[in-house]
C-alpha cells in the first residue's frame, strides 16, 4: 500500500478500545513485532495520562460542568465532552450524561443507529448523539493519540485493522466502516474479534503455535468482553504438509458478559440497603454498577485474599456519602452471582431459557434473556454438530456426534482474567466431552486478554502483506434474499416467499458471483422492501440454491432494506427482468447488483441502513 509505513490493529471494544501497531518494512520471513500504543486521555478535569486501554464512554458534560481548561488534550482545546478514563468516572456520578455500550446499540436493529438516542434514558435538556457518532469519536480519538505521537506517519495514511464481533450482521459492519471512514481512515480492513485473539496467539507463539495443534484439532474461541459473548469454531487442517487454519462456525450475537455481571452485584446490593430501609433510585443503580465492577474483579481473583470489599453508593448528598450509603460486597456473595449465575454447571442438553416478554417496554438494547453463558456454549456446539463434516481432509471424532467436540480452547475478553471462571468453564465442557468419550480439551494460552484483539488485528495487517499464517474464512453465515412468488389474489393470504442463495458460506471478501441465468422481476421507481436471510448452518448451498421452504431453525431473518429505485427510463413500478449479480466487499458486507437484459441502467443494494437505497 503507497504510503502506509505500520499495520495499526484497533480494538472497538464495548468497554474499553486499544491500538496495537507492527511496521510494514520486514521481509516475509522476518517476525512481526508488534507494539501497544500508550494513549493520553483525561482522567481528571485538566489532567491528562497515558494509558494502554482507553475505556469506550463518552461523557456529555453540562456547560457549567467544567471549568475552562478541564476538558483539554494535547492535541486539541474547546472539545465540549470527554471520552475515556474521565468519562467512565464522570458518568459514574451523573449517568444521565454517560453514553456506554456504543457498539452494541450500533448492531441494534430496532432503532435508527444514526439518530441521536444515547444516552436513551437522558431528560430532555440533555444532549444526546447516536450510537455512529459516539463510535466515531472513539475513533477520532485514537486517531488524534495516534498522530500526536507520530506525526511524521498520519494514521489517515496507514494500513488500518478494526475489530468487530464475529456475529456483527452485515448493517453493523458497514456502519461500522463508516465510522471509520469519518474518522478519516482511508485503508480500512474489518476483521472479527476471535479471529483476532487466534493471530494474537500465533504471533505470541512464534512457529510454535503448529507443535500445540495438529490436524483434525478443533479450537474453540470462547470470547466474553464487557459486554457481548461471541463463540467461534476453527479447524485445524493439512494443506500440501503445511497446517492450515479454517474458521468454520460463529455464534449468534449474544449481547452477555461483564457488565451483565456487574449489574447483578449492583441488584445484591440494593438488595442488601433495601432491607436496611434504603431504596435506591434508578440513577444510583447505574452508578453502583461501576463500583461493583472493580470489586468483582478483586474478589474473583485467586491471587487476592480480601473478602469483603467496601461499596460507597452515588449520592447527590456528600453527607449521606459519609454516612449511611455504604455497603459491602463479599467474596462469597460474588462467586455465588458468577459462577452459578453465568457458568452454571449444566449438560450438553441445556438451552437458553426464554420467557414471555413483555407487550410493552422501555427502549433499549436486545439483552440475551438467559445470563448463563454455559447455556448459550452448550446450544451452539449443538447446532455446530455437522460443522467440519464437509470440510476437506478434515476428520473429527464428533462428525457423527450431537454436538461437535472441541480439542483445544483459547480463552478472549476481561472476564476470563478470573483463573477461577476459566476452571469453570473448562469444567463444564471438559464433563461434556468425558461423557461423550472424548478427550479434554487443551488450553491454548493468550498473552494479554485485555490487548489480544488489537494485538491480533495488526498482526493480520502484516498476514495481509505476505507475512505470517492466515485463517481462512470468508462469510460465517450463507446469505439470501427473499423472491415473491407469482400468483394471483387470494384473500387474508400474502404471495409465498422463496429464498434465493447470492453468498454461500465461506464466501471470501472480495469476491464476486454471478448468479445462474434465471431472470427474475425488479420493481422500480416505486417504493419496495428487500428482505434478507441469513443461515449459520446451512453450509451445502451454493449460489442460486432457490428455497420454498425451510426449518425455523435454518433460516434467520435480517434487517429488511425499504427502497425505491430511481429510474429514468422506466415508468414508476414497472418490472424489468434482471439477472442477480453478488459481491463480498472488502469489509465483508453483501452488495447485491441487479442487471437489466439491455441498457445501461444498474441497481446496486447493500446491507445498511440508510433510508435510501439504489
Amino acid at each position: 500500500m503507497s504510503g502506509a509505513r505500520y499495520a495499526v490493529g484497533i480494538d472497538l471494544g464495548t468497554t474499553h478500545s486499544a491500538l496495537t501497531y507492527a511496521p510494514l518494512d520486514g521481509d516475509d520471513d522476518s517476525p512481526v513485532n508488534l507494539t501497544v500504543m500508550s494513549i493520553p486521555q483525561l482522567t481528571a478535569p485538566g489532567t491528562v495520562d497515558e494509558r494502554l486501554l482507553l475505556p469506550s464512554f463518552l461523557y456529555l458534560p453540562h456547560p457549567s460542568e467544567m471549568a475552562p481548561g478541564d476538558l483539554t488534550l494535547p492535541w486539541q482545546s474547546g472539545q465540549t465532552f470527554a471520552v475515556g478514563e474521565l468519562a467512565r468516572e464522570q458518568g459514574s456520578k451523573t449517568p444521565i450524561r454517560l453514553v456506554s455500550s456504543a457498539k452494541s446499540w450500533l448492531c441494534h436493529p430496532g432503532l435508527d443507529r444514526r439518530a441521536p438516542v444515547l444516552p436513551v434514558d437522558a431528560p430532555e435538556e440533555v444532549e444526546r448523539v447516536s450510537p455512529l457518532l459516539a463510535s466515531t469519536r472513539y475513533l477520532e480519538h485514537l486517531r488524534d493519540a495516534w498522530n500526536y505521537h507520530h506525526p511524521d506517519a498520519p494514521l489517515e495514511q496507514q494500513q488500518v485493522t478494526v475489530t468487530i464481533p464475529a456475529s456483527f450482521d452485515p448493517a453493523a459492519r458497514e456502519l461500522t466502516a463508516e465510522a471509520a471512514q469519518t474518522a478519516g481512515f482511508q485503508h480500512l480492513t474489518l476483521l472479527e474479534e476471535p479471529q483476532a485473539a487466534v493471530y494474537s496467539w500465533i504471533q505470541q507463539s512464534n512457529d510454535a503455535w503448529r507443535a500445540q495443534v495438529q490436524t483434525g484439532d478443533i479450537i474453540l474461541v470462547v470470547d466474553v468482553g464487557g459486554g457481548t459473548t461471541d463463540l467461534t469454531l476453527v479447524a485445524v487442517t493439512e494443506h500440501n504438509g503445511n497446517l492450515e487454519l479454517n474458521r468454520i462456525a460463529v455464534g449468534d450475537h449474544i449481547l452477555l458478559g461483564g457488565d451483565n455481571m456487574d449489574l447483578a452485584l449492583a441488584h445484591v446490593v440494593r438488595t442488601k440497603l433495601a432491607q436496611q430501609g434504603t431504596q435506591l433510585e434508578a440513577w444510583q443503580l447505574r452508578g453502583l454498577t461501576h463500583g461493583c465492577r472493580a470489586a468483582k474483579e478483586v474478589l474473583l481473583s485467586s491471587s487476592v485474599q480480601t473478602e469483603v470489599i467496601p461499596i460507597v453508593v452515588p449520592s447527590r448528598s456528600s453527607r449521606l456519602i459519609g454516612g449511611s450509603l455504604r455497603s459491602e460486597l463479599t467474596r462469597e456473595e460474588v462467586m455465588t452471582v458468577i459462577l452459578e449465575g453465568f457458568f452454571p454447571r449444566v449438560d450438553t442438553t441445556a438451552r437458553p431459557m426464554a420467557r414471555a416478554r413483555t407487550a410493552l417496554s422501555q427502549l433499549g438494547l436486545p439483552y440475551a434473556q438467559d445470563a448463563a453463558i454455559t447455556r448459550h456454549l452448550a446450544a451452539f456446539l449443538g447446532r455446530q454438530a455437522r460443522a467440519a463434516a464437509e470440510l476437506q481432509g478434515f476428520s473429527n471424532a464428533s462428525a457423527h456426534a450431537d454436538f461437535i467436540h472441541p480439542t483445544a480452547i483459547l480463552f478472549n475478553g476481561g472476564v476470563f482474567k478470573s483463573a477461577l471462571l476459566v476452571e469453570r468453564l473448562l469444567e463444564v465442557v471438559n464433563g461434556w466431552l468425558t461423557a461423550a468419550g472424548a478427550a479434554p480439551l487443551r488450553l491454548l494460552r493468550s498473552a494479554d486478554l485485555d490487548l489480544a484483539v488489537a494485538r491480533g488485528a495488526a498482526y493480520y495487517g502484516a498476514v495481509r502483506q505476505g507475512r505470517g499464517v492466515r485463517i481462512r474464512g470468508g462469510t460465517a453465515r450463507a446469505y439470501y434474499v427473499g423472491v415473491e412468488s407469482a400468483m394471483p389474489a387470494v384473500p387474508g393470504f400474502e404471495p409465498p416467499l422463496a429464498a434465493l442463495c447470492v453468498a454461500p458460506f465461506g464466501m471470501e471478501e472480495g469476491s464476486e458471483a454471478a448468479l445462474p441465468p434465471q431472470e427474475f422481476g425488479l420493481v422500480v421507481g416505486e417504493p419496495v422492501r428487500f428482505r434478507f436471510f441469513g443461515s449459520p448452518v446451512r453450509r451445502q448451498d451454493r449460489v442460486g440454491t432457490l428455497l420454498e421452504d425451510w426449518a425455523p431453525d435454518e433460516l434467520e431473518e435480517l434487517g429488511e432494506i425499504e427502497a425505491t429505485l430511481s429510474t429514468d427510463s422506466h415508468a414508476p413500478g414497472a418490472m424489468i427482468p434482471v439477472r442477480l449479480h453478488a459481491a463480498v466487499t472488502e469489509i465483508g458486507t453483501l452488495r447485491l447488483e441487479a442487471v437489466p437484459r439491455s441498457g445501461t441502467e444498474r441497481w446496486k443494494v447493500e446491507f445498511d441502513v440508510r433510508g435510501s437505497q439504489g
